[in-house]
């Protein structure tokens, strides 16, 4: 946890914030904070800062929060995602949190288990409970928004163009003839980058993508599982859009 993240309860007027339960914990086991140590915090949508311990006992950590620094830009990245099983669908939104994505696309394919739509981890409360860890770890305070829509071909003939009109669009296919630094930017300054299932995209749900503007782009040769193809996949975006600038 690189980042103490506040509800807007836990401020009081005189600017204290009382911790109970995983956050003191973490501040009282794995920080092994004492009175006067000064911890990174952020307010949930708001400004980053820093909290003085004021207090740290058994059962409650008291600070005295100072905030007024904004937290960092968001990627310029966007991600429209198979749904992946839920094991690896935890990794995959905490990555994506950390790394600042702020719009996720849950959708399903082919290739994803109907089951998974059924996962207790597609509750809104699930959802932001790990998005929050990678939020921790990445030092944000801003929430990304996670949409999921089971019905592929429905979501993109009627919706895609609707949630996602402005950036360059980008398929990740491990069958494409070129790597990503050999498309053309087109002046893009944030992309849509769409990641397939374990199994990647049928032939046909690719066509469909493409048809929409979609530029398929290779990773590499290497078969990566989704939890490790995201994260690799927005790094290269990002560099690739920075190089354009």
């Amino acid at each position: 946890m690189n980042l103490i993240l506040l509800d807007e309860g836990d401020l009081a007027p005189d600017g204290t914030a009382r911790l109970g339960g995983r956050r003191a914990g973490h501040v009282r086991e794995v920080l092994r904070a004492r009175p006067g140590d000064r911890l990174a915090v952020g307010r949930l949508g708001g400004d980053l800062g820093e909290g003085e311990v004021i207090a740290c006992g058994p059962g409650e950590v008291l600070l005295q929060v100072r905030l007024g620094t904004p937290p960092p830009p968001p990627s310029p990245v966007e991600l429209l995602l198979a749904l992946p099983r839920p094991k690896i669908l935890r990794r995959v939104l905490q990555s994506a949190a950390a790394m600042g994505v702020k719009r996720i696309l849950l959708v399903g394919s082919y290739r994803v288990e109907k089951s998974y739509f059924a996962s207790p981890l597609l509750a809104p409360a699930a959802l932001e409970a790990q998005l929050r860890l990678g939020l921790e770890q990445g030092r944000d305070t801003r929430l990304p928004d996670v949409r999921v829509r089971r019905l592929f071909k429905p979501f993109v003939e009627d919706e895609l163009d609707g949630l996602f009109p402005g950036p360059r669009r980008l398929l990740a296919d491990p069958v494409a003839p070129a790597p990503l630094e050999a498309l053309p930017r087109e002046g893009a300054s944030r992309a849509l980058v769409a990641v397939g299932p374990e199994g990647g995209w049928t032939r046909h749900e690719a066509d469909q993508l493409r048809a929409r503007g979609f530029a398929p782009f290779t990773l590499g040769p290497r078969p990566l599982r989704v939890d490790a193809a995201v994260p690799y996949a927005v790094g290269q975006v990002e560099l690739w859009l920075r190089a354009g600038r």
